[in-house]
């Protein structure tokens, strides 16, 4: 369970912040004064610290400072009553995760609070190669003993410690993330931050403000200097995911950034500088990219010094058994189940699927498996319909009436609830991937031919695990 501290000597504020955020999988604990604040950073590690500006015995920024020297990868939060709150901005300056203001909009709070949940375990829980011992058995593993993945690990072990910038590139969800928090835990800046962007997540110009930061007044809206994450993480890493959905705009102050380690922030003329890691990764082809103008050769060049590629999942079918087998184990503990073995048929439908999801897909495909499974053995009956393939490889069962009523008839046999739904999940996952292999991943064409919004779109991929999710409570994809 993750665990929240708030240090507020408001006791209405810390009791409608307990009531707003406390839930079975986050802990809210509060103090009223900075030092009993500090005594409890010291003594329960929580994961992310709600730090008021101004306290009876303390000034906000001494609190945050003796945080900091505490552990600088706690992402802490400070909260201002002020309309003016400069004091939080320099905490921000000196590395604070985010400021909010009083009173609290706390739709807006849960949001910064479940993304620096995500940042702390990120950081915090470490991402190890297949066979390095793991400091506690929360440590996200890379599994694999395939030829190719045993290049990954080399080319790990070559660069992690170099402080350079590394380029991951591989399809979606074939554990590009979990490769960038292995190269940030065994780099020599693992003591400091590590963030991660979805390039791709945000328009340009929330990318650009959330990277770089904005002076008041820089646009419509910006009423308060913000501090971007490139002048947060000061001294730390961060990882810009899909890269290849950057604009050019904010390609130029990328390549600035990799060249000199300078910027300025949006509306600003004042040169800042910084000492940041760079972890970029995309799943598109980059060089596709440059010859059509779309992204800098420059900056793809300075990207590609060290690069990594992680092969796709049905290029590397000799780890799908060690997978399958790690992710029971993981379910096993996560779920309270007691899955002992695996039938035949089982494995033999694993290895046939092309897993155009890779290993994010075949993660939720255990996963639904296990919560379908009602004795100690998975069995064919357990894993999602479109699993099941032929021997060419291509999508096979829930693709017709037939096939659709058998289903239907399968969970009203096994006495399941919520059978529209599950029907619907299974359909949904065979009708997106092939629409988005059909387009090559893209979204946004995926989307239009679908007839559905690309919000709703990204929703349903990451209901049936084939687009990323980060959220401080489930664990990223292994591979």
């Amino acid at each position: 369970m993750a665990k929240l501290l708030v240090v507020d000597d408001e006791p209405n504020i810390v009791f409608s912040i307990e009531a707003c955020l406390s839930s079975p999988e986050l802990d809210v604990i509060s103090a009223c004064t900075g030092r009993a604040g500090i005594d409890l950073v010291r003594d329960q590690r929580p994961d992310a610290v709600i730090l008021d500006v101004r306290l009876p015995d303390m000034s906000g920024l001494d609190v945050y400072d003796r945080i900091r020297s505490l552990d600088p990868r706690l992402p802490v939060i400070m909260l201002t009553a002020f309309a003016r709150p400069e004091t939080a901005i320099e905490a921000m300056q000196r590395g604070a995760f985010e400021y909010l203001l009083k009173p609290v909009d706390f739709a807006r709070m849960r949001e910064v609070v479940r993304k620096a949940l995500a940042v702390s375990r990120f950081s915090r829980v470490p991402a190890v190669l297949a066979d390095a011992p793991a400091p506690d058995r929360l440590a996200d593993r890379i599994v694999g003993q395939s030829t190719s993945m045993q290049e990954v690990y080399k080319t790990i072990g070559r660069v992690a410690a170099q402080d350079a910038t590394v380029l991951i590139l591989g399809e979606s969800g074939t554990g590009k993330e979990l490769v960038a928090r292995a190269l940030y835990h065994y780099s020599k800046r693992n003591a400091q931050p590590f963030l991660a962007i979805n390039c791709a997540a945000l328009p340009e110009s929330l990318l650009e403000s959330e990277l770089f930061g904005h002076e008041r007044g820089a646009f419509t809206g910006a009423d308060q200097r913000r501090i971007g994450k490139f002048e947060q993480v000061n001294g730390g890493t961060i990882f810009l995911d899909e890269i290849g959905d950057m604009t050019p705009a904010t390609q130029a102050k990328a390549l600035r950034l990799l060249q000199q380690q300078q910027f300025e922030r949006i509306g600003g003329n004042v040169t800042i500088t910084t000492d940041v890691r760079i972890i970029a990764a995309t799943n598109k082809d980059l060089l596709t990219l440059v010859d059509q103008g779309k992204f800098r050769a420059d900056l793809y060049y300075r990207l590609c010094g060290f690069t990594v590629h992680l092969p796709s999942l049905r290029d590397r079918r000799e780890d799908i058994e060690l997978l399958t087998d790690h992710f029971i184990d993981l379910y096993n503990h996560e779920l309270e189940r007691n899955v002992r073995s695996v039938t035949t048929p089982v494995r033999q439908a694993l290895e046939q699927y092309s897993w155009p999801g890779n290993i994010r897909e075949l993660q939720s495909a255990i996963q639904f498996a296990m919560l379908h499974a009602t004795a100690d053995v998975l069995t064919i009956d357990c894993l999602p319909k479109s699993c099941l393939v032929d021997t060419a490889g291509a999508a096979g069962a829930g693709s017709t009436d037939d096939d659709v009523s058998q289903l239907v008839a399968q969970l009203l046999a096994d006495g399941r609830g919520d059978i529209y739904h599950r029907v619907l999940a299974t359909v949904d996952r065979v009708v997106l991937g092939d629409v988005l292999r059909y387009v090559d991943n893209h979204q946004q064409q995926a989307a239009e031919l679908l007839g559905i919004s690309r919000m709703t779109l990204r929703s349903k991929l990451r209901a049936l695990g084939l687009a990323p999710e980060r959220t401080p409570v489930e664990r990223p994809p292994v591979g």
